[in-house]
């Protein structure tokens, strides 16, 4: 029988795993976000913080992905869904931090910054979710969302689901409702998110390093609880 190598089976699940979740995204892009979104409003529910992770910033401005987070975020809290902020991402692949980066398009877009916090320890998506619920934790929030795009909400669902003994609502931005908010054009000084000395993680770490982050195996779990969090 063929006998795969490590390296040869992890990107074999990495493979499975991107197909999954890229059919998955292809289904549910339009309609699950609309249907969660429905279900918050229906309920009345309110979080105390919503977890927003970050995206590289490069050649100074934000990009498709960054803007969409940033700006449903400022719209579930302009809605009074959110009452709290916490953009999460350190700077990985360019010399910005990429929390501080969306905060201060946030600030700019109407948020109050003292409604406005920053976990700048996560590499990889899993870890914004990790450091994000730690930090509300810090924090006393007792409700949290992930807001972000479709694709990546599809991607941490299985995650946050098993991972954390406080739900984690999935909030994933409606294209629709985008839309309507994509004529604004703020301006920001990236200057206050600028890291030095810097490295980027492509320069720190091996891919195969990198696939075990994205995976989330570098987590520290809590000892009393090692598949997963406590509630917050």
């Amino acid at each position: 029988m063929f006998q795969m190598t490590p390296k040869a089976r992890m990107l074999y699940i990495i493979l499975f795993l991107l197909l999954v979740t890229g059919l998955m995204g292809c289904v549910s892009t339009k309609k699950r976000p609309v249907r969660l979104f429905r279900e918050v409003v229906a309920s009345g529910r309110q979080f105390d913080a919503i977890i927003v992770p970050g995206v590289p910033f490069v050649n100074g401005q934000w990009d498709t992905t960054m803007k969409g987070r940033v700006l449903w975020s400022c719209f579930l809290y302009q809605q009074g869904i959110a009452r709290n902020i916490i953009y999460s991402g350190g700077a990985v692949y360019s010399p910005y931090a990429e929390a501080k980066i969306m905060g201060l398009y946030a600030q700019q877009l109407g948020i109050p910054e003292a409604h406005i916090f920053y976990d700048t320890l996560a590499e990889h998506s899993t870890e914004n979710v990790y450091y994000a619920y730690l930090l509300a934790r810090e924090q006393g929030f007792k409700s949290i969302a992930l807001a972000t795009d479709p694709f990546q909400s599809a991607m941490l669902k299985r995650f946050t689901r098993k991972r954390f003994a406080t739900e984690i609502v999935h909030l994933p931005f409606i294209a629709d409702t985008l839309k309507t908010l994509n004529h604004v054009r703020p301006l920001i000084d990236p200057s206050a998110a600028y890291v030095s000395p810097f490295r980027a993680i492509t320069e720190r770490e091996s891919f195969w390093r990198r696939v075990g982050g994205t995976l989330g195996l570098r987590i520290k779990w809590e000892q009393k609880r090692p598949r997963g969090m406590a509630p917050l």
